[in-house]
């Protein structure tokens, strides 16, 4: 088998910060947290922004700008930026930042689909801020959109003008499809890294007979131009990563994905969840990739290329 990659999604758009103090909210809490996950052994950073002041999802440029050069500076580990930013958000807004700052890798949703929180909102019994319960309410009717065109214009902005590859995040196998429809259109260049996303209500749920579904539609599809990781949001996030790796694919972990390190646990930072995985894969034999060996496997521009 091949080295292992471990993306760490440090803070995301999913949970809010009455869901745990330990989620990264500050500039300096997210930069910290993403330095000491790279420490932990992290070689892809998946980061989004977030307003300092209530921890509301922020596309906005400027509150990039307060932590992506500090971890430039702390870590040689890929800087992943998120196109996806957050459902109530418009595709300009979730550009943004990825186009000021030209990172050498992108997320990509690969189609459009309902994204539902709202369950989440039994398990709080106090709200820090005002926004966090009306926003998961809300979800019940929250459709996150990426259609064809969309795709198109972030393959375009973002991988043809700058240079950027792309996690193609997949929900569903019809995502799937749309990637290979997109290869076939040639507007996509091998490797193909594709991320199997697991356990957000309106997607996959976390089985693994899915995992192996999608894995063998893949191998049709993409044969040997294609490499796979796993993320499950949730409880399963360590059973279903320890899946993947025993597969011959990668891991995600992260607070973006699952608050937790054990049943009834919060895990108190990202590099608690990544040294786990990471335990986890190297006595399966694994051998977990460096930031360099990362960029070998993707075909990634190195940091000299990048815009902070």
């Amino acid at each position: 088998m091949s080295k292992i990659i471990i993306s760490c999604a440090i803070t995301g758009s999913i949970h809010t910060p009455s869901m745990s103090p330990y989620l990264p909210v500050t500039a300096e809490e997210i930069a910290t947290q993403a330095v000491d996950a790279a420490r932990a052994g992290a070689g892809i950073l998946h980061l989004h922004a977030r307003h300092p002041e209530t921890g509301h999802p922020s596309s906005d440029p400027a509150h990039w700008a307060g932590f992506l050069p500090s971890v430039k500076a702390g870590t040689d580990a890929v800087v992943n930026m998120t196109t996806g930013g957050s459902a109530i958000m418009t595709l300009e807004q979730r550009l943004a930042a990825p186009k000021a700052n030209v990172p050498e890798m992108c997320s990509l949703n690969m189609g459009s689909m309902n994204f539902a929180l709202y369950p989440m909102i039994a398990r709080i019994k106090e709200w820090k801020h005002a926004w966090e319960k009306p926003f998961l309410e809300g979800t019940d009717d929250l459709v996150f959109r990426n259609t064809p065109r969309d795709i198109a214009t972030v393959l375009r902005e973002m991988g043809e003008v700058r240079g950027a590859r792309f996690e193609f995040e997949c929900y569903d196998i019809g995502h799937l499809t749309m990637l290979k429809h997109f290869v076939d259109r040639g507007a996509v260049k091998p490797p193909y890294f594709i991320q199997f996303v697991f356990g957000v209500l309106g997607g996959m749920a976390s089985e693994p007979d899915t995992l192996t579904h999608l894995k063998r539609t893949a191998d049709r599809m993409f044969g040997s131009d294609y490499m796979f990781s796993v993320l499950a949001a949730g409880r399963a996030q360590v059973p279903m990563a320890t899946m993947s790796a025993a597969m011959g694919g990668h891991v995600r972990v992260g607070l973006e994905d699952n608050l937790y390190i054990a049943k009834g646990q919060l895990a108190q930072s990202n590099a608690e969840q990544v040294r786990l995985i990471r335990g986890i894969v190297e006595g399966l034999g694994r051998e977990v990739a460096s930031p360099d060996e990362v960029r070998q496997m993707l075909g990634l521009k190195g940091t000299a290329g990048v815009g902070f």
